[in-house]
């Protein structure tokens, strides 16, 4: 058995990763912390979770993390480059779900998230776990840097075709909508049901901190950089990601069979037939991401559409599929449930 510890256990991702993980046959949970609610019961914050963790959240300075195989790191931005080269020191892997670990460029990194890196050594030892493009390197890391919800959606429905070289990447558009889940379980005007609900709207134009994080990655793909334009947008859903994403094509093919020949085998991405439209409905709870391609009136421009759920496939799920390959395990264990319907 897989001994587990989560920091950082109070958030949307912390009680996703319980969810999973109480359910997870190859893996023992061993310490969940919060500073601020230690000596509570789990099941008392979160319900759902009643009959399948029995654990106390315990204050991160005393919970014993060195004991475990694996500590997931559902913490803001800032911690784990923190509390995590201890654990790494003592021979614990680690999987951070915030970003400490995301953009190998430590300026830049320090730029968009406005502060001063504390393990900076550690950057370039990171392995960025997105399964589809790094799955090797996972099994063999000792640090995780779990990509974020945009990345991941953005990413998976661009890389077939940067990739194959046959759209022009330096004018790339990604379009994405999240729900309210993606900002987090705290106390913040814009997410007020009254605010949020019965209301759409674009936020972060100017620029995202995502946005780093996926020209990065879409650069080491193209293998020089590549230009992105990013606009997120805030929806009256709880969960959920869907990015329509926008490629001028510089190379004809058939696009459709590319994306099906890229992501044949891939337990957790579903490329849907021609001219079908995913929902982020159809992947409620589930680690999956469904991808379609489409191009308009036959035009010189893909629209390209992935959704995934920003809880799962967009953080917890997707560390639970990194955790399943660094230990030796069949990648789809424990995350392989059907999406939620209705």
């Amino acid at each position: 058995m897989i001994k587990v510890g989560i920091v950082g256990g109070t958030g949307y991702t912390g009680v996703e990763l319980l969810r999973l993980l109480a359910a997870h046959p190859g893996v023992e949970l061993k310490a969940i912390t919060s500073r601020g609610d230690a000596g509570m019961p789990v099941a008392e914050m979160f319900p759902n979770l009643r009959g399948r963790v029995s654990l106390a959240f315990e204050d991160p300075a005393k919970a014993d993390l060195g004991a475990c195989d694996v500590v997931f790191f559902a913490t803001p931005n800032g911690i784990a480059m923190q509390q995590a080269p201890e654990l790494l020191a003592r021979g614990v892997r680690v999987i951070d779900l915030a970003a400490d670990y995301r953009i190998k460029d430590i300026p830049t990194w320090e730029q968009w998230y406005g502060m001063t890196h504390a393990s900076p050594d550690w950057v370039a030892k990171a392995v960025y776990g997105l399964p589809e493009i790094n799955r090797e390197a996972v099994k063999m890391a000792s640090l995780i840097a779990n990509p974020g919800c945009y990345p991941t959606a953005v990413q998976l429905g661009f890389l077939p075709l940067i990739e194959a070289g046959v759209v022009d990447v330096s004018s790339l558009v990604a379009d994405a909508k999240s729900g309210v889940s993606g900002a987090g379980r705290k106390a913040e005007v814009h997410t007020l049901f009254a605010e949020a609900s019965d209301n759409f709207k674009a936020y972060g134009v100017p620029g995202h901190r995502h946005l780093p994080e996926i020209r990065q990655g879409l650069s080491e793909a193209a293998g020089k950089e590549v230009g992105l334009t990013f606009v997120p947008h805030l929806t009256p859903l709880i969960r959920g990601i869907h990015a329509t994403l926008y490629a001028r094509i510089t190379k004809e093919a058939d696009f459709q069979k590319l994306f099906e020949d890229r992501y044949k085998g891939e337990a957790f991405v579903d490329v849907l037939p021609a001219g079908k439209h995913p929902e982020t409905r159809s992947v409620r709870a589930s680690n999956v991401c469904r991808i379609a391609v489409h191009r308009p009136q036959g035009g010189d421009t893909l629209v390209i559409l992935s959704v995934i759920d920003n809880l799962v496939k967009g953080a917890a799920g997707q560390a639970v599929q990194n955790m399943n390959l660094m230990f030796g395990l069949d990648e789809t264990t424990g995350i392989n449930q059907v999406p939620v319907l209705p």
